[in-house]
């Protein structure tokens, strides 16, 4: 049986980001997942700094770098999917110059990417990487109908 009741996509800002159309964002996002052949309960997106996310990798991760995004999983196997994805806006700043890119465009990719990994894919080989690249590629395409 079908389920009507929408996924519930949150946005918070322990650093300050203009997010538009946050609406039509978090549609999309329900999108991805139905694309994908994945059910979605729940999905928190935190937008934090590189202070914060480099605490959060060496506290759960025991990883000491920056990095751009964590995503953690919620909900067991063949359940809903429910996750908290935290996002380092100094990390999505400088990717986007570094990659001559918009800071919109690539806060897009990063919130994508970060969906992607619940929906599956991973990016630790060079094969992985370049399908997680063709896909956020894609779905960056398709949001912003270019």
């Amino acid at each position: 049986m079908k389920s009507n009741l929408r996924s519930d996509i949150r946005f918070f800002y322990e650093s300050k980001v203009n997010l538009r159309d946050r609406s039509e964002l978090k549609r999309f996002i329900e999108t991805l997942f139905k694309s994908e052949k994945r059910s979605l309960k729940s999905l928190n997106y935190i937008f934090c700094s590189d202070k914060r996310l480099l605490s959060i990798n060496n506290q759960y991760l025991q990883h000491n770098f920056y990095t751009d995004i964590i995503s953690f999983g919620l909900s067991g196997q063949g359940e809903p999917t429910e996750a908290e994805i935290y996002i380092s806006i100094d990390r999505v700043k400088e990717n986007a110059s570094d990659h001559k890119e918009t800071f919109t465009r690539e806060l897009h990719r990063v919130i994508f990417h970060g969906a992607l990994h619940l929906c599956g894919y991973r990016d630790k080989t060079k094969r992985e990487k370049s399908i997680m690249r063709v896909k956020e590629d894609s779905y960056l395409n398709k949001y912003f109908r270019v």
